[in-house]
């Protein structure tokens, strides 16, 4: 792991607002940043916010909604974890990952901070923040997206000449950069955020889909972080029960040393 990085002007939000239709009968009962995880069963979102606190990101914001009652009761302020803890609760009939950023922003959540590190609440990964932070700040980047290589979709795919089919590969693996849902922004890129939102009352406001590409179609700087490190999508029921509990162990034991 690299040095950590202890800038007191860099904010970590955490998206666990959504109802996580995708890893439903489970979330009718649980958050979905609240399913638990390995053989601790620990909470996903107790190992998202024990990876911050390691890279030194002590500063958090939760942008929660759904069943927000079960993280607060289970988190608090933080204090028992050693990271300081607020809630940005999502505003009615607003929906997407923009609106709920854009939320914590206009609430005063992020006054006092130069860079916004956020984490989807349904990502599992033991990436280096420190590092990512790193080349965020040498970039002098508005926006820097952590990716990964080697995503293995979950179909097959059938490879066609006319109607002919010359081969089947079943859910194989794409070298290509895929986002990984972890970046970090300067604080100003939520200005954007906010005039974007203004086109859009009533509609989905995502960040991944929307503000990151309307970012790029302004020449603004964005960047990528390519990382080797574990990281996994935890937002299905399939994915959820396929997810190894040694193996989550063991790559993230030291998070609870």
């Amino acid at each position: 792991m690299s040095n950590v990085y202890t800038h007191n002007r860099v904010i970590a939000t955490v998206l666990c607002g959504g109802s996580g239709s995708r890893l439903r009968p489970l979330t009718y009962y649980f958050q979905k940043s609240m399913i638990p995880i390995g053989s601790k069963q620990k909470p996903l979102l107790e190992y998202i916010i024990l990876l911050l606190k390691k890279h030194g990101v002590k500063d958090i914001v939760l942008l929660a909604g759904y069943k927000h009652e079960q993280i607060e009761n289970y988190f608090g302020d933080g204090s028992r974890f050693g990271v300081n803890i607020r809630y940005s609760l999502d505003r009615s009939g607003c929906r997407g990952t923009g609106w709920a950023l854009l939320n914590a922003y206009e609430s005063g959540f992020l006054e006092g901070y130069d860079d916004i590190l956020v984490y989807y609440g349904d990502i599992l990964s033991n990436i280096d923040l420190s590092d990512l932070i790193s080349i965020h700040t040498k970039y002098n980047a508005y926006s820097t997206i952590a990716v990964a290589r080697g995503y293995r979709i979950p179909v097959g795919v059938v490879h066609i000449e006319g109607n002919r089919v010359l081969k089947m590969e079943e859910k194989p693996i794409l070298d290509l950069p895929v986002s990984i849902g972890v970046l970090i922004v300067k604080k100003v890129v939520l200005k954007y955020l906010k005039m974007l939102s203004e086109n859009r009352v009533g509609e989905e406001v995502d960040i991944m889909s929307h503000l990151i590409p309307s970012l790029i179609s302004m020449n603004i700087p964005v960047y990528a972080y390519l990382t080797d490190r574990f990281w996994y999508d935890v937002g299905s029921t399939e994915r959820y029960e396929k997810l190894d509990a040694k193996l989550v162990d063991e790559l993230f034991k030291h998070l609870f040393e």
